[in-house]
């Protein structure tokens, strides 16, 4: 049986951190920001982390 193929579109949109866990962008940076309070804008530049449920189905992804 053949290898698996990941999902190039979804390497390109995560990153995978030391810990062995995944990291992803937020949403909601694109556009419509003079609407959104400094802070707010500020917090959407850091990366978040899947749910542990999430993880595990993106990892066989990978």
């Amino acid at each position: 049986m053949a290898k698996q193929k990941s999902k190039r579109g979804l390497l390109k949109r995560i990153k995978k951190r030391k810990s062995g866990s995944i990291a992803r962008h937020r949403a909601g940076k694109s556009h419509l920001l003079t609407g959104k309070k400094r802070k707010r804008k500020r917090r959407l530049r850091q990366a978040a982390s899947f749910s542990r449920a999430d993880e595990k189905r993106i990892k066989k992804l990978i």
